[in-house]
């Protein structure tokens, strides 16, 4: 069974930058789509960015210009570059990933906290 396991994530203060990562725990043939959801306390789980396998990417508006999404297929690893921080990007990250076959999988979610 395959899960994903995400890395990266933690404390920084207002301005600065993490990346995140999402790796497969065994070799995958054909991931659609890769992406990341977060969830802030009191609020729903949202769409932050995705990637498809055609290399196409969306973006939260409260994200574009600050946050990059990437990938690796052959190490089956989904990326999140984050950066210029806000406080308001405080959640818990998850990422997703939509398999040939298999269908959706969820990371176990990684805490970002933007403090001073």
């Amino acid at each position: 069974q395959v899960q994903l396991v995400e890395s990266g994530g933690g404390l920084v203060q207002p301005g600065g930058s993490l990346t995140l990562s999402c790796a497969a725990s065994k070799r995958i043939y054909s991931i659609y789509t890769m992406a990341w959801y977060r969830t802030a306390p009191g609020n729903k789980r949202d769409l932050v960015a995705s990637i498809t396998g055609g290399g196409s990417t969306n973006y939260a508006d409260s994200v574009k210009g600050r946050f990059t999404i990437s990938r690796d297929n052959a190490k089956n690893t989904a990326y999140l570059q984050m950066n210029s921080l806000e406080p308001e990007d405080t959640a818990v990250y998850y990422c997703h990933f939509n398999i040939a076959f298999v269908g959706n999988i969820w990371g176990q979610g990684t805490q970002v906290t933007v403090s001073s």
